[in-house]
Order: C-alpha cells, then structure tokens, then sequence
C-alpha cells in the first residue's frame, strides 16, 4: 500500500506543475486544448531527434499558461531537462545589453545621433571595402559620413558579425572570436584595422556593435559590464541564473550543446560553452540564462519598463526600441528593426500568425523568444543545438496565436 501511495504522490508532483500552468490559460482566453498542439509538436521534434530537448514559457496578461520541460539537456548522459535550466543564450544577449545601454541614455549621457568616434575616437574616419570578397586588401574608400550610435543599435553602421560566407566576414570573425582577447575592450580593439561592409546607413548587416555599446556602458557608468547589469537589471528583476559566469551549483544545471552528427542524430557537442572564467563581457553576446529569467525580463518591457514598481525605462523609450528604425533596408517581408530587437511592422506582408507591433530576436544555438503588447503576450522556447533555424521562431509563434481564442 505504502509503495502506491508514494507512486501516486511521485505521480502528483510530477503531472500537476504541468497541469496547474495551463489551468489559468482559459481565464486569458488562450485554449488550453490548442496550446497543447505546441507542447505536442515539441515532443514529437525531440522525438524525430531535431531536438535534445526544450523549455517552453508562454504568458498571456500577466499570466503563464504554459511552463513545461522536454526531452534531454544532455543526450549523452540522459538527463532530463528541468524548466531551471540554464541556457547560453547567446545573441539573445543583445535586447538586454541594448535595454541597459538606454537606461543611461535616459540618463542623459549620450544622443542616439552622436557619432560614434565622440566616444571610441578610434573609429573616426572609417574606409569602406568595395569588394567583400578580397576582404582586408580590397580597395577601399572613405566613409561618406561617420558611424552613429543609432546605427550601431540598429546594425546599419556598416560592421559586421563574422557570420557570413564572405572573405570580410571570415576576417572579423577572426578577429572578434578566434583570437585571444581579455576584456571586451580588446575585442572591440581588433575591429579598428578592419574595413567595413558598407557605407553606414545604407545597408541592414547584423553586426557586433553591441559590443561597441557594452565598452561605452562601462564609460558612462563606470562600472564593468557584469556589474552594470547585475545592480541595474538582474538583482532588481530577480534574474538569479543570469550572467557571464556560472557557480559550481548553476553549472549543475547548465544545457549541453548539441550537434547533428555524420549519421544524422544529435550528439553532445565535443566543444562545449566554458561556463566559467570568462572575461570578454560583450553586448553581441556571452550571456547565460533561464527561461524564467528571461521571462521577468520580457515581463518588465511589456509592462512598458515597469516591474513591480521598479521604472527601468519609460515607455515612450520602448515605443522608439520598438519601431522600425531602418526603413526598407531590413529585408524580410512585413518586418524591420528598430534598437535590438526586430519588430513585424506589416501584417499582410509578413504572412503569418502574428501582431504588428511584435518584437523579437533569438540566439544562434536555437533561443527564441517574441513579446506582443498588442496581445499581452510574450513566448520563449529554449534548446541547445545546432544548426541554427529560423523554423523554431516561426513554429513557436504559430502554435501560440492558434491557440488564441478571445
């Protein structure tokens, strides 16, 4: 009797946290039985072996309706994938330094038209490659006008992120990633000899200017990066699982990354993220988090830069973020980007479940998240594995409005 009693109880404790997150989902006129599609398809992905395994997080109103673990944070070793897990977030990053960056400028420190040598004169007078290919012995020319700091926030500044296929890219990628740099100053050092991509301005190219905006957050505040963010978001927002670094007992909990390997399955990657000892604390990226964290940061930025009473930006500073701030120069249908975050700004064109007004980013090893002030809505899916997909923001957006009914 003794034994199914303990089942029972083991049995309980495991089913209703899943249970008792989707029991608020109807009082926010979200369905329960079609956000279960999206619990459904993340199960069926983990078990087709697209993913190790997943966090999902969604909130409607205040509200979550739906907080649940999947499949494996180490497929090695079998272990299963807790909802406190902590993630290397990667570019998902750059909202949150992007969001500290314009808490000093509230501050009055800077102007979003400064150019961007008033603060790092060692990128006055910048030369632009004519030709990507032959990278840094390319012909060059002079820079029509000088970088700004809009333009580092939207990347239009003419830098880039190493990720592309060109000579260039390969070139800064050498230089941001592959050499050994100690401080974030230095990794932003190396970019100065570089050329860059285009005029500034005149082209949407994701790019590390983040880190060029984390180096001027240690200028304006004098405090280190970590530190900046630790007194002024996380310890205010209660994000205790977010940094740089991880103690021995976060490590614990720390997601493998994973890789497809020559058969096809997901394998643990034998090139791990150092959870320790890191000292370049950049703005691109470099962060760990967990799904809860990054909630009560979407939280404060839709509930227009408040979070229990604590203002950390205005409101009329989000409505700027979060507006398209590039034109036509951002070049997927129905959406633009404004200052860290991409934003869907045409419905029609964009084809797909959604809200003008949406915003979003993600992280390369499969972070993604959005935030919807027009729905009250924010959603995070979190996994570690390559290659990066474009498909899990949009599968993660399309089952969560599906399941809107009021």
């Amino acid at each position: 009797m003794k034994f199914f009693l303990s089942l029972f109880l083991l049995s309980a404790f495991i089913v209703l946290p899943f249970q008792s997150a989707y029991t608020q989902a109807e009082s926010v006129g979200i369905s329960t039985e079609r956000l279960q599609r999206l619990s459904k398809f993340v199960e069926k992905s983990i078990e087709n072996s697209q993913l190790p395994g997943a966090v999902i997080l969604v909130s409607r109103k205040n509200q979550i309706v739906l907080n649940q673990a999947q499949g494996y944070s180490s497929i090695s070793d079998k272990k299963t994938m807790k909802k406190d897990d902590i993630f290397f977030i990667q570019s998902m990053t750059k909202p949150i330094i992007t969001v500290a960056f314009m808490m000093l400028y509230e501050e009055g420190h800077f102007l979003l038209t400064d150019p961007v040598s008033k603060y790092l004169p060692q990128f006055k007078e910048r030369m632009v490659a004519k030709d990507l290919e032959a990278g840094v012995k390319s012909e060059t020319e002079k820079a029509t006008s000088e970088m700004t700091i809009a333009q580092l926030l939207s990347h239009t500044a003419g830098l880039s992120h190493g990720l592309g296929s060109n000579t260039l890219d390969q070139e800064y990628a050498n230089a941001l990633y592959w050499q050994p740099h100690k401080t974030i100053q230095d990794r932003v050092n190396a970019l100065v000899d570089l050329p860059l991509i285009g005029q500034p301005g005149e082209q949407w190219y994701y790019s590390a200017g983040p880190d060029l905006i984390a180096v001027m957050i240690e200028q304006f505040s004098g405090l280190t990066v970590p530190e900046f963010l630790q007194s002024r978001l996380f310890d205010p927002l209660g994000m205790e699982d977010t940094g740089f670094n991880l103690s021995k007992d976060q490590q614990s909990r720390m997601v493998q990354y994973h890789v497809v390997n020559s058969e096809g399955k997901l394998m643990n990657s034998p090139k791990q993220t150092p959870a320790e000892g890191n000292t370049v604390h950049g703005g691109s990226y470099g962060l760990f988090s967990t799904a809860s964290d990054y909630l009560k940061f979407c939280q404060m930025l839709l509930n227009k830069g408040n979070m229990d009473g604590h203002q950390f930006l205005s409101p009329k500073t989000l409505e700027l973020m979060t507006q398209n701030q590039v034109g036509e120069l951002y070049k997927r249908p129905g959406e633009g980007f404004g200052f860290g975050f991409a934003v869907i700004t045409n419905l029609a064109d964009y084809k797909a479940l959604g809200s003008e007004g949406l915003y979003y980013w993600t992280g390369i090893y499969n972070t993604h998240f959005f935030i919807d002030p027009k729905e009250e809505l924010i959603a995070i899916l979190m996994t570690q594995t390559a290659p990066y997909s474009r498909y899990w923001t949009n599968k993660l957006r399309h089952f969560v409005y599906q399941a809107i009914v009021e």
